[in-house]
């Protein structure tokens, strides 16, 4: 019997029916130090307003034990225990042990490649506690979780609560924390293992970040960052929700073998593969901020205020993914972080809205494998922009009373979308209603272009428009008369003065004007006289979510200028429109390609030089004509090899070479860069393999110098580009069947996997994928994601297979079928594009 998924009619029957009161779990972990097993017991004081009625509660783990007011109970191979004959006031007591903590959810023991030590984590979103110990496990039910953890002397063990009473056994400890506050299920954990520790006293708060010991000179290098960070996030969220964290502790965990970051409440979990191994990024560190600060933003809203029911996890996610942004923009510094936001997420929803995935931000959720299927870039990169252009049309003041009010009202309960919105109606005075269906209830994405005639402008939706206020900029090239008309505040300050493009043209705003849109035609005033202009910039400071076209007279030029636009956020705005007349098959890859690569020469901010450079490199590999590539390829080459001679930008550069190089002058010229760079080494061999280079022995050597603990992944992927058949085969059994990578790094070796110009080789594989399909949601949410996206080919393959892969998709698991459907729709517009230079007919149907 497969395990059931909770449905919205039996929450919302149970959530009628029961108050739980507290929860208090016993884990023992001492048997994850030489076996698989967790062992709890889970006691649940709750009580029911019907004496008489019956329910169950959730506990898919293996069931030793039910007792229920003293009687025993029946478990089933369902998931569920039922509950019969409910007394008001009710004990419920259930031992549990979880045995498939390799592969299975809810809880994972990880074992560090380089000492032995094993580690483990907990990750219980969107229903996944229950796999480790019974519980009512939907987000409304929320009570004090008091966790008693035993284990193995050694290890450090943390939880929600923090401060535990830690007591010495006869060849263990026991950690007894105190009582959370009110906490949905899936907002509690316990992670443990012999961590590295470090920590700082910020503003009244006790600050904690741990890692695995192996990566302890990685931590330490972090630290300052991340407890500037830390600080600087909770007091700006303290400030502008009026509400400061109410915990003294507050910390974050690093660890193996899990995928991206989890909000636990004081306690956020954390891939630790953002303790990059080599020196990070620009946009690496960047990144590091937003995730922080979106798992810190959940803290508020997700933890204090919990959503009633899965329709409204647009309100958690979007609304975490929108408040990083905020913070990171106000109180850090990384004033950038709406420039590389529209560089990345925004780009992937935009493609995403297009396609046969779009859906409205909230809608109705039937149970939680479909909400599982929802984590995606109309929840989270979508939302954000729209909850941005909801600040932009209340205003910001009236946005951060109205959010304190939410705060204030619905602190440690759940809520719903409606009471949201009423807060920030009665904060702004503004009716909503008509604002919230065309955002939240209704699918797709506006698209605007401009009518001029003479020195009449005239905004044009291409079909009824949402509600909403956008910024038009008008811009004119050096030496004309009129003076700059400054730069906006998102994005655009910082480094962002003006372009570096090479052809020394530079364009100055000479105006911005604010247009609220209600009709289809909205006339633009305000802007300068025809002969003074040689741009207008539709969406200009991003103010909200909607595609743009220029003029079919001034395509040609549009294309030129996205790189002497003067900021971060003008250059982003013209690259979203070029990004989406490339998916649309309104543009070809030599004019994006030849668009991006100049803007990326001109880019003056350093947080959108990577996610451009990777776009650019995307554009040659996988949109180009086989007889384009190449040229494109050599474009975007040279283009590092300039971006390197900036000690700011090498580091990116070179690593962009590194996945670009063709010739064996660059590959020489990589080598004599790299020197004692271990991570460009690997780099460069991944690209030579893929060449047909015999790198082998030199992987070896490398592997054997590498202090990372997970290098031998880096190594599978030197293996994963060789254009051998062995090769191929085994790295497929490693990556797909065995899934011995970690989570974090499928990515990577799937994409030195999935190689042009080696379709004999990977063929079987396409097949293999499609025979797949039915297990690819075996793990849980994330690996489901994981594996359903990045092992799709995107190579090897033609339009019947796209079809026949989007047939399998409709009889796979809510989340596979969704990740699936959207992959195969950007694979098909890839293949589009391949397939002609020169058609530009529309893709989108």
């Amino acid at each position: 019997m497969e395990i059931r998924s909770l449905t919205r009619s039996e929450a919302e029957r149970r959530g009628a029916l029961l108050e739980v009161e507290r929860y208090d779990v016993d884990i023992d972990l001492t048997g994850l130090a030489d076996g698989p097993e967790v062992r709890c017991v889970s006691t649940v004081a709750f009580s029911c307003r019907e004496p008489g009625a019956e329910t169950f509660v959730d506990c898919a783990a293996e069931v030793r034990s039910a007792t229920l007011n003293g009687r025993s109970l029946t478990s089933t191979a369902d998931g569920r225990i039922a509950l019969p004959a409910l007394a008001g006031h009710n004990v419920l007591r259930v031992e549990s042990v979880q045995a498939d903590t390799t592969t299975g959810e809810g809880v994972h023991r990880a074992i560090d490649p380089a000492d032995g030590e094993v580690y483990v984590w907990m990750s219980f979103e969107p229903d996944e506690a229950r796999f480790v110990w019974a519980c009512f496990d939907q987000p409304d039910l929320k009570a004090p979780h008091a966790f008693t953890v035993t284990a193995p002397s050694a290890w450090t063990v943390t939880s929600n609560s923090g401060d535990p009473r830690i007591e010495e056994l006869e060849s263990a400890r026991r950690w007894t924390f105190p009582d959370t506050p009110p906490l949905s299920t899936y907002n509690t954990v316990v992670n443990a293992g012999p961590f590295h520790e470090i920590r700082r006293e910020a503003d009244g708060h006790d600050l904690g970040i741990y890692a695995r010991r192996s990566l302890a000179p990685i931590l330490e290098r972090d630290a300052d960052e991340l407890f500037t960070l830390t600080r600087q996030g909770l007091a700006f969220f303290g400030e502008v929700f009026a509400m400061p964290f109410p915990q003294r502790k507050y910390d974050q965990v690093f660890v193996p073998e899990f995928g991206g970051a989890m909000e636990n409440y004081g306690c956020v979990t954390w891939s630790d593969a953002f303790l990059r191994r080599a020196t990070p990024t620009p946009a690496e560190s960047e990144l590091l901020a937003k995730v922080l600060l979106h798992e810190m933003a959940h803290m508020w809203f997700g933890n204090i205020v919990t959503m009633r029911w899965w329709d409204d996890l647009w309100l958690n996610e979007a609304f975490a993914e929108f408040a990083c942004h905020w913070a990171a923009e106000r109180a850090t510094r990384y004033t950038d972080a709406w420039a590389s936001h529209l560089a990345g997420g925004k780009l992937k929803a935009y493609l995403s809205d297009q396609g046969p995935v779009s859906h409205p931000i909230h809608q109705p959720i039937h149970d939680v494998a479909q909400a599982a299927s929802i984590f995606d870039n109309i929840t989270y990169p979508k939302g954000a922009s729209v909850l941005q252009q909801l600040k932009t049309y209340v205003g910001e003041e009236q946005f951060r009373i109205g959010m304190t009010a939410y705060f204030a009202r619905h602190a440690w309960g759940s809520a719903t979308l409606q009471d949201l919105i009423d807060a920030l109606s009665e904060a702004s005075g503004r009716d909503l209603d008509t604002w919230r269906t065309a955002w939240l209830a209704t699918a797709g994405t506006d698209r605007f272009s401009l009518e001029r005639d003479g020195d009449t402008v005239t905004l044009v939706a291409a079909d009824t428009p949402r509600p909403q206020v956008l910024a038009v900029g008008a811009y004119s090239r050096n030496g004309k008369d009129g003076s700059n008309g400054g730069h906006g505040s998102n994005g655009s300050n910082g480094s962002n003065g003006g372009s570096n493009d090479p052809s020394g043209e530079v364009l100055e705003r000479r105006a911005l004007v604010r247009v609220e849109v209600t009709q289809t035609r909205t006339p633009v005033t305000g802007l300068p006289t025809e002969a003074d202009l040689d741009v207008l910039l539709i969406n200009d400071e991003d103010l909200t979510f909607a595609t743009t076209r220029p003029d079919p007279t001034t395509r040609d030029a549009f294309f030129l200028a996205a790189a002497q636009l003067p900021t971060a956020i003008s250059r982003g705005v013209a690259t979203a429109t070029v990004w989406d007349m490339l998916t649309t098959g309104e543009a070809t890859a030599a004019e994006a390609g030849r668009s991006i690569t100049a803007v990326l020469m001109a880019e003056t901010s350093d947080a959108v030089i990577e996610p451009y450079l990777t776009l650019a490199a995307n554009i040659a590999e996988l949109w180009a004509p086989e007889d384009e590539r190449a040229g494109l390829t050599a474009a975007v080459a040279e283009a590092c090899r300039r971006l390197a001679a900036d000690p700011g930008r090498r580091q990116v550069a070179l690593r962009g070479l590194a996945r670009v190089a063709t010739t064996p002058d660059d590959l020489t010229w990589l080598r004599e860069q790299a020197g004692d760079d271990v991570d460009l080494l690997w780099r460069t061999l991944v690209r030579e393999a893929e060449l047909g280079g015999d790198v082998s022995s030199e992987s070896a050597l490398l592997l054997e110098r590498d202090p990372d603990p997970d290098a031998w992944v880096r190594a599978l992927t030197v293996r994963a580009a060789l254009p051998d058949p062995a090769a191929k085969e085994e790295v497929w059994q490693r990556l797909a069947v065995d899934r011995a990578v970690p989570i974090n790094s499928v990515g990577q070796v799937a994409a030195a996997f999935w190689r042009p110009d080696q379709d004999a080789l990977l063929t079987p594989y396409t097949q293999h994928y499609l025979d797949s399909i039915p297990d690819l949601h075996r793990g849980g949410m994330i690996p489901a994601m994981v594996f359903a996206g990045q092992l799709f080919p995107p190579h090897a393959i033609d339009p019947a297979y796209i079809e026949e892969a989007q047939k399998a998709a409709h009889e796979a698991a809510p989340v596979v079928r969704n990740t699936l459907l959207e992959r195969s729709d950007t694979v098909k517009r890839m293949l589009h594009s391949r397939g002609t230079s020169t058609d530009r007919e529309s893709v989108t149907g």
